[in-house]
């Protein structure tokens, strides 16, 4: 028998229409009665929150983590069900602080519990299929495809397929046919399921922008700062000085862009190659927001040198 554990979060996928918009109002046992089990499959429904993801915080997520990380210990599999708005962040979170012997997959819906032809079943009939294949680490399921937690993305507010992780994915498809593996992602855990989880905030580039924001993030307390550059990882000139004031005070930058896809690096005078000589963490192809988780989770497990860690978890990784 093959025991497997549904972690009920929210999300579109237990929401229904209310006069005041849709609202979360079924439970893990509502959304395990949407599917079927698998023969030979025993699934033990956890309500841990009943929110939509917008609305959770770091310590949500930290907290989720913990969750997550008890239960595997007494489970084959885990599966958590999630809204999509944040579920990369999610996603991030828990493959960098699991220790991998069980599987864990995160999935969700585009449309609510009570749509005329929901999503949510059958992507929860397929991430149940796939935790009880019982291969290790953390993914999301979703629209028929596996995906790696590290680089995945929502790439679409309201298509059914919302989700890819460009470079890095498939790693498999799963239908009522079966599973068929075409990759399998490398472990990205980094450390422990922290008590909480520091500061970090992003700060977006564009056109003109000034360095208010990225000064107004250090002067709040921020213990590490994402930037979301331009192209394949600039900023303006005056992002980049302040950036280089916070870097001699010890307080990590790490540089993401805004793209969608593909690697930042140090390469022009006066945007990347600046930041890069002045010791930024250049995050690879990592979203802007999974770069922030990244960085929170180092600065948690080795606050001595979370830059040194990150990169470390960089180069096991493959994080290009």
């Amino acid at each position: 028998m093959t025991r497997l554990a549904l972690l009920a979060t929210g999300g579109t996928i237990a929401t229904r229409a209310t006069a005041a918009g849709r609202a979360v109002a079924a439970d893990a046992a509502a959304l395990l009665g949407t599917v079927t089990a698998s023969e030979g499959v025993e699934v033990t429904t956890v309500d841990v929150a009943g929110r939509l993801s917008f609305a959770a915080g770091l310590d949500d997520l930290a907290a989720l983590a913990r969750t997550v990380r008890e239960v595997a210990d007494g489970h084959d599999g885990v599966v958590v069900t999630h809204g999509t708005d944040t579920l990369e962040e999610t996603a991030a979170l828990l493959a960098l602080t699991h220790d991998r012997r069980t599987p864990v997959t995160i999935t969700g819906a585009q449309r609510p519990f009570d749509d005329p032809a929901p999503d949510g079943p059958t992507n929860l009939a397929a991430a149940l299929r796939w935790a009880a294949h019982g291969r290790p680490g953390v993914t999301v399921t979703f629209a028929g495809e596996v995906l790696p937690a590290v680089g995945v993305r929502k790439v679409h507010t309201a298509a059914l397929a919302a989700f890819a992780a460009p470079g890095r994915g498939p790693l498999a498809s799963v239908d009522a046919g079966g599973v068929r593996e075409h990759a399998i992602a490398p472990d990205a855990s980094l450390g422990d399921p922290p008590a909480t989880l520091p500061r970090v905030d992003v700060v977006a580039q564009y056109v003109g922008a000034d360095a208010h924001a990225l000064d107004a993030a250090a002067a709040a307390g921020a213990r590490g700062v994402v930037v979301a550059g331009i192209g394949a990882g600039n900023a303006t000139p005056a992002v980049v000085g302040s950036a280089r004031a916070l870097l001699d005070r010890g307080v990590p930058v790490a540089v993401a862009s805004r793209t969608g896809a593909g690697p930042v690096e140090g390469l022009y005078a006066g945007g990347g190659a600046e930041l890069a000589r002045a010791g930024a963490l250049f995050a690879g192809d990592l979203s802007p927001w999974q770069a922030r988780l990244l960085l929170a989770v180092a600065l948690a497990a080795a606050p001595d040198d979370p830059v040194g860690a990150a990169r470390s978890w960089m180069a096991r990784v493959g994080v290009a």
